[in-house]
């Protein structure tokens, strides 16, 4: 694995012979993946570098904001304001967009970032993760400032997206719309080396990631989804399934890239439209990834990239993973919206 190549040197070989990479895009990805390796040591640190606990105030979501999530959104915002690559940024920390300042010069590309997800597993030696997006201003964003509607694009209009998982390893997973690469942080040396890819998600894995204390806010039809799955052998569909879940999304999409299973995070039934998961920050990224390992993603009955974002912090349904598995839950949940 030494001999494995870094994540510049293979940005380069896409840029210079895939012909698939533009030379800003490759900078910009680079430099969120230094902010993510400086994340990363702060994470590892933990109480030995004072980042745990929270501050006791909330963000624009309506949580408590921990130590770490206004770190590491500083981290991100300080790294790439200055780079020349990009027009704006937005983070699931904050109510509106940064706009990059103009003793900066700017760039075609807009930003989108969760600073730390899986905030509730800081504090206990859990794994928590970054999620990034990159879109492109919109042509009509030309000589004048970016606004949040500039945002406001279809998840399959983005030109790379990825994570990095800060757990026994710390790993970056990428995808630039031509397969999806996992890198590891080498820490002795301080460079992403490739581990994987292209990766392809194991299809029929019996297993599935859902937080079963929101089984009261269910659709009958994702009830029956999962009764079905944990009722084993002995029901309808003759096999055994295993259920996991950590609380960070980051972690549990991991496991599935890697070993296949379904991720299912569906809105509440009792109250039409209210979910938890964020659309530009978490399921967008995430279902990009998804496809591009061979998965699919949905809201329960519309392909996630499919969605047209009504509001920079709009929060969405959420079923990703193994095709088939994805099927079944969605057409679970469709038949559901169509009674």
């Amino acid at each position: 694995m030494s001999r494995a190549p870094t994540l510049t040197r293979f940005l380069i070989e896409q840029q210079r012979e895939q012909n698939t990479l533009p030379a800003e895009l490759r900078l910009l990805i680079e430099t969120v993946a230094r902010a993510c390796k400086t994340i990363g040591h702060a994470v590892s640190k933990g109480a030995l570098g004072e980042v745990l606990g929270s501050l006791g105030q909330e963000n624009v979501q309506g949580e408590v904001q921990k130590k770490l999530d206004v770190i590491a959104n500083e981290l991100l915002l300080d790294a790439n304001e200055w780079g020349g690559h990009l027009a704006a940024m937005a983070s699931e920390e904050m109510e509106t967009i940064h706009l990059i300042p103009n003793r900066y010069p700017k760039g075609e590309y807009l930003l989108l970032f969760d600073p730390i997800d899986g905030s509730s597993n800081i504090d206990v030696g859990l794994s928590v993760g970054t999620i990034f997006s990159v879109l492109k201003a919109p042509p009509e964003a030309a000589g004048r400032e970016v606004t949040e509607a500039d945002f406001l694009q279809a998840g399959a209009t983005q030109v790379a997206a990825g994570y990095a998982l800060y757990g026994p390893q710390t790993l970056l997973m990428l995808t630039m719309g031509a397969g999806v690469y996992e890198f590891t942080l080498d820490r002795e040396v301080g460079a992403w080396r490739m581990t994987d890819g292209p990766i392809q998600i194991p299809q029929g894995t019996r297993e599935f990631a859902i937080n079963m204390s929101n089984r009261r806010q269910w659709t009958p039809h994702v009830e029956r989804y999962i009764d079905e799955r944990v009722s084993g052998a002995q029901g309808p569909l003759g096999t055994d399934y295993n259920m996991r879940w950590t609380g960070s999304m980051v972690a549990d999409i991991h496991r599935i890239l890697k070993r296949g299973g379904v991720f299912l995070y569906p809105a509440d039934a009792r109250k039409p439209g209210k979910a938890r998961l964020r659309l530009m920050y978490e399921a967008n990224p995430m279902a990009f990834l998804m496809e591009q390992a061979g998965g699919a993603g949905t809201d329960g009955t519309t392909r996630l990239l499919d969605l047209s974002p009504q509001a920079l912090h709009q929060r969405v349904g959420v079923m990703l993973g193994d095709r088939a598995e994805v099927a079944a839950a969605t057409q679970a949940q469709a038949a559901m919206a169509q009674s």
